[in-house]
């Protein structure tokens, strides 16, 4: 087939969304698929197979999208129209600028459009201060709908939680398919070696630092365990309240490294680990939570309404409750003092990790592409 893949955000593979772009991309070459991927990334100019436009202004906006590491790209209509006519399928990532105009003029085409769920609507809102406003999210929900998801043929959700949402958002049903992102299969693999023994009890917990990955919630928690001397936290990721989180650490005396791990390293660094704390209050699926399931950890997981990740949870020993640091401290206690019931429960998780390795959700991710492309005109 040819593919044309239209990245309104792309840049680094620091976060759920651009790896699972990346990962997509990868598979589909290698499967020997002719794949066109249109970004606005400009270290991609000259490279086979990528078409870059331009980054879209945003005024003063600018320093918001900087701070996270996001640039946004401006649709241009001749590079579009060119690379939507020798495709087969046309597939969308994110619902702004540059995807919206791709669906457009797609359908306009006769092209089929395929188009995966990433952009939770708190995702956006939590940095213009109205992550809680329900009507803006709702809003913001409707406004993905107007610009990109009327015009797909197939809708693809990494999460049945978002697909129900999305659907009483919108009050409308479109064809879709649920498939998980997937966890590389280097998660999977066991250690070389057995890793050394900590000095510390060690938690490890992995996210962007953003005001909904919610960390804080950890280090409150773990400051107030009796034995927090013993205890170290590993966050492994980058982002805009990394200087907040650090200063909160070393108030509250609690030993806690921050750091962004390139991919090569997380697996090693998470089978080093003692026990993984998911923190999130929002998100469609989190992947990071699944490297730790995979590289055999037990995680602790935020019970938040508004995340996927609560699903992966064994039982309620691996809930706690949304921004309660004291019902937090409970749970790792538990782990901490019982060290035999980690074990038991890496057994339980041990039988649920299979069904999230990425080859088996990228032959399905393949298989929706072409379906959507046996729908051409």
């Amino acid at each position: 087939m040819k593919i044309a893949i239209v990245c309104d955000v792309l840049g680094k593979p620091n976060n759920g969304t651009s790896l699972a772009a990346y990962n997509l991309i990868g598979f589909l070459r290698e499967r020997g698929h002719d794949v066109t991927v249109v970004c606005a990334d400009p270290d991609k100019k000259g490279k086979d197979g990528y078409v870059v436009v331009p980054v879209k202004n945003f005024g003063p906006l600018n320093l918001i999208l900087k701070a996270n590491n996001v640039t946004l790209a401006k649709p241009d209509k001749a590079i579009l129209e060119r690379v939507i006519q020798g495709a087969d399928v046309v597939h969308i990532l994110m619902p702004f600028f540059l995807g919206a105009k791709a669906s457009k003029l797609a359908k306009e085409a006769g092209v089929p459009v395929t188009a995966s769920f990433h952009a939770q609507a708190e995702n956006f809102t939590a940095h213009i201060a109205c992550m809680d406003n329900r009507l803006i999210n709702h809003l913001t929900y409707l406004g993905y709908y107007k610009a990109l998801y009327r015009r797909v043929d197939i809708v693809h959700y990494p999460t049945q939680f978002i697909r129900e949402l999305f659907e009483k958002e919108v009050k409308t049903e479109i064809p879709c398919r649920v498939i998980s992102n997937g966890v590389n299969d280097m998660f999977f693999e066991p250690p070389k070696e057995t890793p050394p023994a900590n000095e510390k009890f060690t938690i490890f917990c992995t996210g962007r630092f953003s005001k909904e990955k919610a960390q804080q919630t950890l280090i409150k928690a773990v400051a107030l365990c009796d034995f927090k001397d013993n205890v170290k936290i590993c966050f492994a990721g980058c982002g805009p309240q990394e200087k907040k989180l650090k200063r909160l650490a070393k108030r509250k005396k609690v030993d806690a490294d921050f750091r962004f791990y390139a991919r090569e390293e997380l697996p090693a660094a998470l089978q080093k680990a003692d026990l993984y704390v998911h923190t999130a209050v929002i998100e469609i699926e989190a992947i990071s939570c699944l490297e730790a399931i995979a590289c055999g950890l037990v995680p602790v997981i935020c019970n938040s309404p508004r995340s996927a990740t609560k699903a992966f949870a064994a039982d309620e020993r691996c809930l706690f409750k949304m921004g309660d640091a004291h019902d937090l401290a409970e749970k790792i206690a538990y782990f901490y003092r019982n060290p035999a019931q980690i074990a038991a429960y890496k057994e339980t998780y041990r039988t649920k990790r299979d069904q999230f390795r990425q080859t088996e959700c990228m032959l399905r991710m393949e298989q929706m592409l072409a379906d959507a492309a046996a729908l051409r005109e």
